[in-house]
């Protein structure tokens, strides 16, 4: 079954201003997830939310169309992103006059996926029945050993446990979500329901495919990874 993939960019990111069209080891930081989301040859359509016509020209010359601009509302710096793509849902099958049963969302922050990442969490998410499916890599600190929250001036562990553990092995396997994939059936998305649930499903992806920029650091590091090879 074929699905919708929506690809959101806002034009006014702060913490790598302009990072959407700016260039990562030759080519804009967009190309990628655009070029990945093609070559998966997963979708029936490809739709664009952004607020940006320089963002819009720019995917233009890649080939692929943008019809709408995304409405102030769904562009301001705190909106959060499953309004912005339940938008882009709606508008595309307005446009294109049908209906989608999966949703899959790429962040474009995430250029280090594969295409077959996509691929293996769409036939994982399909195989598992699941209503939603995030993508996840193993933690680098665990909360239940090394990680300190500031309460009141007092530093304590975020999780506390009855057992404290002693060697990080023995703690609870934790997972950092990475903004990479989000798949989603038609009635779980439109329903707005939490992200995280007993329906949702994991793909869990390793560490040099999950950095998600966010800093000139992440930029910088995904460069140097790139060009690493």
């Amino acid at each position: 079954m074929k699905a919708l993939c929506t690809i959101c960019m806002r034009g006014g990111s702060k913490g790598v201003p302009g990072k959407n069209i700016r260039l990562l080891n030759g080519k804009p930081l967009m190309e990628y997830t655009i070029q990945q989301a093609i070559e998966s040859n997963l979708f029936e359509n490809i739709v664009i939310s952004t607020d940006s016509e320089k963002i819009a020209s720019n995917v233009r010359s890649m080939g692929l169309d943008v019809w709408f601009l995304r409405p102030k509302k769904y562009s301001a710096d705190k909106a959060p992103k499953i309004p912005v793509i339940i938008h882009a849902l709606r508008k595309a099958e307005k446009y294109f006059k049908k209906e989608y049963p999966i949703i899959v969302d790429l962040d474009v922050t995430s250029p280090l996926r594969e295409v077959r990442d996509i691929s293996r969490a769409m036939e994982q998410f399909n195989s598992s029945k699941c209503s939603n499916l995030v993508t996840a890599c193993k933690a680098r600190k665990n909360p239940y050993f090394n990680m300190l929250e500031k309460k009141g001036g007092e530093f304590k562990l975020i999780k506390e446990s009855k057992e404290p553990f002693s060697r990080r092995q023995d703690a609870p396997e934790v997972y950092d979500m990475n903004a990479s994939i989000y798949i989603w059936s038609r009635s779980y998305l439109l329903a707005n329901k939490p992200l995280i649930s007993k329906d949702t499903s994991c793909y869990i992806m390793p560490e040099e495919r999950s950095v998600d920029i966010d800093s000139e650091l992440d930029f910088s590091y995904v460069e140097f990874l790139i060009n690493k090879g």
